[in-house]
């Protein structure tokens, strides 16, 4: 399964994404008038599409909608990192990296374009049993 993302300004998002992210681009296919029709990046081992906002394709990207209900997740290297470098590239941090009771180590942030991006790094590999009782742990500590 591929994501396919609309954005306002695909080759401005393209070029965000390289430089905080390592996407690399692929395809591009434009129209006579500039506007982007279809365009691919692979960021790691996952292929992305995306396309401009355009009447004439009746879709909109999420800064024009007040939002997305679509989060990314991306596991990196070195979260704290590429996380701080994403801030200072102009996303939004919604919620600074810690280690979480799953075995990740993650953070949430909004990029330019209206997206969230949740960047992860595994820091320990958990069994289902280890990760059942961490759960419940959890659970029973917000009194569910």
């Amino acid at each position: 399964m591929t994501p396919y993302l609309t954005v306002a300004g695909v080759m401005t998002a393209i070029d965000w994404y390289a430089q905080a992210f390592g996407a690399v681009p692929g395809r591009i296919l434009q129209m006579p008038d500039g506007v982007v029709a279809f365009a691919e990046m692979r960021i790691g081992d996952a292929f992305v599409m995306l396309c401009d906002e355009s009447p004439a394709f009746q879709n909109q990207g999420p800064l024009a909608m007040g939002g997305s209900p679509v989060s990314i997740h991306l596991y990196v290297d070195d979260v704290d990192t590429v996380f701080a470098h994403a801030v200072s590239l102009g996303a939004t941090a919604k919620q600074a990296p810690e280690d979480q009771f799953f075995g990740d180590r993650s953070g949430a942030l909004a990029d330019p374009f209206g997206y969230t991006w949740t960047l992860a790094t595994q820091v320990e590999a958990l069994s289902e049993e280890e990760l059942q009782k961490r759960w419940l742990a959890i659970r029973d500590d917000m009194g569910g």
